[in-house]
């Protein structure tokens, strides 16, 4: 199956774009993206399509350092609930393994690796994407983020010894300078990171004892396990692709890498269809949008992927006994 990442890989991304003078819009929808769908940090997207995105932007602006400046837009929340965790970290050491560890939590594309040699850490990056899709950007995007996250620790005037990059250098290397200063090193054997093993050692200066325990406590209620099952993954697309209007088991089973047939099988193994799930989620949805006086039930109907408002009329009254208005009124009632 195809990896997936966290909305949060594109947070700061619509603005960036517009500050560029392009149309972020357009090109999420060229690649399956809901633009609308951001605002969900925890919602998970195809990697793929975040990968095609990323070099179709770089290409649109007319620049190289499109993941980079990405990068710095880049929030230490942006990890997700891990965040809460490393934070409270005793050193680097054990904040960096645990994000390591834990890296599926938050980008299932990413494969990053911690040694230390002779005195020296190496922090090697890759992204397994499945293809042989250009990821220069998103390579850029990776250590740009794991260059903060090291810099959130150690001081903003921290350097590594050297930022390692598999690509060529851009023709205007400025914003590389910038971000990890004089040290970065194109054309190298491997993407990632390289800096004083002794830095590990460095105490954390956000850490508070006596919130470790309770942090720690957290983690292990919320850790999830690699082996995130495909009921899981197709839920998490069904909810991604329905605004799109392209919510079918042919593009569920594209993000995922698989035919259609497998999706059926798995699903046939948890007692479910693609339209049992298609439904639920629907249903899911519904209970939290329909009470919001902000949408319109025009909107709502959009958003669950029904193709004109009476289908989803109908649906909705086959599903909850009365109409969306009635019910949004009954619920409104409720909460006075």
């Amino acid at each position: 199956m195809k990896p997936l990442v966290r909305n949060a890989a594109l947070s700061g991304y619509v603005e960036l774009s517009q500050s560029l003078g392009i149309d972020p819009r357009v090109l999420m929808k060229r690649v399956g993206l809901d633009p609308a769908g951001l605002a969900i940090q925890d919602r998970w997207i195809s990697g793929a399509a975040v990968i095609q995105l990323l070099e179709l932007s770089a290409a649109a602006a007319r620049r190289e350092d499109f993941g980079l400046l990405l990068a710095e837009r880049r929030r230490f929340s942006n990890l997700g609930p891990i965040s809460l965790v490393i934070r409270e970290e005793p050193d680097v050491r054990s904040a960096l393994e645990l994000l390591v560890r834990h890296e599926h939590m938050y980008n299932e594309l990413l494969h990053s690796r911690l040694s230390e040699v002779n005195g020296l850490a190496t922090l090697r990056v890759s992204l397994e994407a499945g293809d042989a899709s250009a990821t220069r950007q998103a390579v850029e995007l990776a250590v740009g983020a794991f260059h903060q996250v090291l810099r959130t620790f150690l001081g903003a005037r921290w350097q590594a010894l050297s930022v390692c990059l598999t690509h060529g250098a851009p023709k205007d290397p400025g914003t590389h300078q910038r971000t990890f200063g004089p040290v970065v090193a194109f054309d190298s054997e491997f993407d990632g990171i390289v800096f004083y093993a002794s830095e590990l050692n460095a105490p954390n200066p956000m850490s508070d004892p006596m919130l470790r325990t309770y942090a720690r406590q957290f983690f292990d209620a919320i850790a999830t396990s690699r082996d995130t099952t495909m009921l899981d993954r197709v839920r998490d697309l069904i909810e991604v692709l329905l605004p799109t209007g392209r919510c079918s088991i042919e593009q569920v089973a594209g993000s995922l890498g698989v035919d259609r047939r497998t999706v059926h099988r798995h699903l046939a193994a948890s007692g479910e269809t693609f339209s049992s799930v298609l439904n639920s989620t629907r249903t899911h949805l519904a209970e939290q949008l329909v009470p919001n006086p902000r949408r319109s039930l025009t909107e709502i109907s959009g958003l669950l992927g029904f193709s004109a408002p009476s289908a989803f009329s109908r649906w909705f009254r086959e599903q909850f006994g009365c109409s969306a208005r009635d019910w949004r009124a009954r619920r409104t009632e409720r909460s006075r």
